[in-house]
Order: C-alpha cells, then structure tokens, then sequence
C-alpha cells in the first residue's frame, strides 16, 4: 500500500517555485509588487455553492462598481514573506471564497498579508475596516446622513440655496457605504477587505457578519421604503465624486470579496463564525524568514546587521522573553546606520545591549 506524501510544514525557500494551484504567491512570486500582467488577476471560478449572481443579467442587476484611480503617494507597503504553510492555507481561502480568519502575536504581518494579496493581484487598494468595542454591522455597511437630508430640506423650505448640486429628493446623495458594504458592491473582480482586529469587538458583531457572509449582499432599508428601482450612492473608497449605482435598494455582490481578519488572539469565535472562515495562524518568523523581512523594508545602503538580528532573537526566544515585533529590529538598524556619521568611531556606536534597553520594550507591558 502506497503512503501519501506530505509537503513539510516550515519557512519557504525563496528560491523553492511556487505551487502550481496558487493564485497568491507572496514572496514566491519573484520581484516585489505585482505578478506579472495588466489588470487584475484572474481568479479560479468560486464553488457552486459561493456563486453570488455573476452571470445575472436583467432590469435587476446594477451597473458594475469601478476600482478608484491610481492614487499618488501610496507607495507599496512592503511584501509579505511567508512559508508554504501559510501560502496554502490563502490560497485555500481564496479558491473557496471564504474569509481568512488570520490569528498572531503584533508584528507578525497580518496586516501587511492583506495589502500583499491586493497588490500581488492586482485588485485595488484593500478596504479598511478597524474594529473597536463600539464597531457595529451598520457602520461596515452604510451611513445614512438623515441630519444633513433635514438641514437642506429646511433650506429649501426656506427658499434659500442649500449646498451646491444638493437635490433633498436624492436619498442616495445621503448615504454612504462602509468598508464592507463597498466590498459587496458587483463587480467582475473581488476587492480585499481588511477587518482589522475583530478580537476587539463586541461579542454580537461576528455573528451578526455570518449573514451577510453567507449571502454576498445586504439591504439598505431607507432606499426600499422609498421604492427607488435605481438609486446612486457614494462609495467608500472611490474617486472624487464617484457614485455607484444600487438596484432596489439591495446591495449584492458578483464576485465574494478576499475578506481579511486579523486577531491578536485576545478572545474566543463562536464555532458557527470559525466554521465560515479559513484558519491561519502566523508565527513569529524564524532566523532566515526574519532575514528577508528586514532586507527588504531597510533603505539600500543600510547593513544588515547580523549580531543585532541574532541578539534579537536570543531575547525574543527565551524563556519568558519580552515579546517582540520585527519592526523594533528595523528601528534598531536604521537607527545605529543613521548615527554612524556623527559617531565617527565604531566604538562610539551603541552596543546591542544599549540598542536593546532604547528600543526592544516588551510589547506586553503597559
């Protein structure tokens, strides 16, 4: 009887080429930024059961949602290293249009993993959504400025002139869509949406997604009361006066956005939430990993200091060691480099230890 073969579960050689059924390849994918090609990537067909509609035709469906504009001085964040493990695991999410519930300490990169996954695809700028404990679906959805609506229908009531091209009878002039409602809106290719932190929210908001994640879409009450058959609202994220179109008041997806959640691991998930979503749990990097992070984010010129890198690891691994984030190591390098001019000897340089006491503070302390 034949044994089935495993692939081995550690740091990814850079060098190693990526799996074929990868769509998201990271640092696997050769040069920094996009993968090769124009517009964005295309994307293997959803399963039968995550199809939201993108075949629809008929008076029902909206015109579909642009990506905003290249935009000036959004310089690329950095990318994300990672081992076969975790490209899998995306990947996973990915081809079966399931969000990513991604778990780890501060520093690990779940963050910068989301902003990799749209530029490496090429599918916009990612969609911000920062939980706090007074975040609530509505506020990922849509706004609705009844205040303003009343001001300028008193205005009119006055015969005066309200704000320019203000028209009191076009709800959708009042309503703006949140981070995830923009996400939701149809288009050919999905956007990433980053939900930052939901560890932080209240206890209701994960199962109050499960609806919304199940079905692709959701309704916005005040345009179905109006019984507007087409209505233009503001997006979220788009350019300067950009409207896009909502058909009878519901808002529905045609292709799944890659959702993103990021969780420092400060509370439990209801299992109906975790069962919805694709686990990945980012470890704090090993030596080489470390390595590649921090010569790719320092400025060219700027050594790689290997006895600093070593030093941080041996207290970032001890036993009841501070916890760490990669970033203090950069800080710590290009800090040293920034002042060797002016220290003019290396003797005059700060030692490992004092770089330590000014910079590696336990990010667990208060």
């Amino acid at each position: 009887m034949s044994q089935a073969t495993t692939s081995t579960v550690g740091d990814h050689d850079p060098g190693e080429p990526a799996a074929p059924w990868w769509i998201y390849r990271g640092d696997a994918g050769g040069t920094t930024g996009a993968q090769a090609g124009t517009g964005p990537v295309e994307l293997p067909p959803p399963p039968p059961w995550r199809l939201f509609g993108t075949d629809d035709v008929g008076d029902h469906v909206p015109e579909p949602a642009a990506l905003p504009g290249e935009r000036a001085g959004e310089p690329y964040s950095g990318e994300f290293h990672g081992d076969r493990r975790v490209y899998d695991l995306v990947n996973a999410a990915i081809h079966l249009r399931r969000p990513l519930l991604v778990t780890g300490r501060p520093g690990t990169g779940k963050t910068t993993l989301a902003r990799s996954i749209a530029t490496r695809l090429r599918l916009g700028p990612v969609l911000r959504w920062g939980i706090t404990s007074r975040s609530t679906l509505r506020e990922g959805l849509y706004g609705y400025d009844v205040l303003a609506r009343l001001h300028d229908m008193n205005l009119r009531a006055k015969g005066a002139a309200g704000p320019a091209g203000a028209d009191v009878d076009d709800i959708g002039a009042y309503i703006t869509l949140g981070p995830l409602g923009d996400a939701l809106l149809r288009r050919p290719h999905p956007r990433v949406l980053l939900i930052d932190e939901i560890d932080k929210s209240d206890v209701d908001l994960p199962n109050d997604l499960l609806h919304v994640f199940e079905t692709g879409g959701f309704e916005i009450p005040e345009l179905r009361r109006a019984r507007l058959r087409s209505a233009k609202v503001t997006p979220y994220d788009g350019d300067f006066g950009a409207r896009v179109e909502v058909r009878d008041g519901t808002v529905r997806c045609a292709a799944f956005p890659i959702v993103v959640l990021t969780s420092n691991g400060e509370r439990a998930f209801p299992a109906a939430f975790r069962r919805r979503c694709v686990p990945l749990e980012l470890r704090a990097p090993e030596r080489d990993v470390l390595k590649r992070i921090v010569r790719s984010r320092l400025p060219e010129g700027v050594p790689l200091d290997e006895s600093l890198l070593d030093h941080y690891l041996e207290l970032a691994n001890g036993v009841d060691g501070p916890l760490l984030s990669p970033d203090q190591l950069l800080n710590a390098m290009q800090f040293r480099d920034g002042i060797r001019e002016r220290a003019g000897h290396a003797d005059h340089l700060p030692t490992n230890d004092t770089l330590a006491t000014l910079l590696f503070h336990d990010l667990n302390g208060g």
